[in-house]
């Protein structure tokens, strides 16, 4: 099966993350990245990896520069569409390794270990999601901030994880957290009440600052993990604020 996986990985100024990313896919014969003009060292460091065949495209929206990447000539069945700082496990290795997808199988979603300054939490807000699908007819649309990859048929689960592992500085992640508000508040704006899921609605009506404080700590158990626990709920309630604040603007 990993012979007929592709890699695909998008970046902008990802020196921070990137190395831990790559080693961990020795085992592919070819990795697609597409960057967006990074002025750090990312280039460098994906060209010291002959199985990195990179690329560059000027940035407009996450879907379309998914859509740029997977068109990047891949033959391979199967992409794993990654964040620069998603990190194989071992167990996810093992898993996809000895994989045999059923014909109406189109894609598996997974889910995530979150480090917070390299150390592992209890758990996580951050959702499982589709990283690996057959190219085959699969696109992108936008989804908000993020994007959402669309395939054809059945969505499977994989047990292994992936560590979330981002080490890019604090004042990065503020100017991101502000984007993602913004893209986030436009989203609820355009989309009806009744239309959206719980957490939506949550955080539509302005409870997302007070409800995210128990949830993570106590339900989600990083009040366990010590300073990087607390660490991990602050940030997520100064992005919940980011959003309030963005659809009051």
């Amino acid at each position: 099966m990993l012979d007929n996986i592709t890699p695909v990985i998008l970046t902008y100024n990802e020196a921070p993350n990137i190395e831990r990313t790559l080693s961990e896919l020795t085992w592919a014969k070819r990795i697609v990245v597409m960057d967006s003009f990074s002025d750090d060292e990312t280039q460098s460091i994906c060209q010291r990896h002959a199985n990195v065949d990179f690329y560059q495209r000027k940035f407009d929206v996450l879907a379309e520069q998914w859509k740029a990447a997977i068109a990047q000539d891949i033959k391979t069945d199967w992409i794993l569409a990654l964040d620069a700082d998603y990190v194989l496990t071992m167990d996810l290795h093992e898993e996809l390794k000895t994989l045999e997808p059923t014909n109406e199988i189109q894609g598996y979603k997974t889910s995530f270990i979150y480090k917070i300054d390299g150390k592992p939490l209890r758990g996580t807000l951050y959702p499982p999601v589709v990283t690996l699908y057959r190219r085959e007819g699969a696109t992108y649309r936008q989804d908000g901030h993020a994007q959402r990859v669309i395939v054809d048929g059945k969505i499977s689960v994989l047990q292994g994880k992936f560590f979330h592992d981002d080490r890019k500085p604090m004042s990065r992640w503020h100017n991101s957290q502000r984007n993602y508000a913004a893209q986030e508040a436009k989203k609820f704006q355009s989309l009806p009440f009744k239309a959206m899921n719980l957490n939506d609605k949550i955080r539509y009506l302005g409870l997302g600052p007070l409800s995210v404080i128990p949830y993570t700590l106590i339900i989600r158990g990083v009040i366990f993990d010590g300073l990087a626990g607390l660490k991990y709920t602050w940030q997520r309630v100064i992005a919940e604020f980011y959003l309030l604040r963005a659809r009051f603007k």
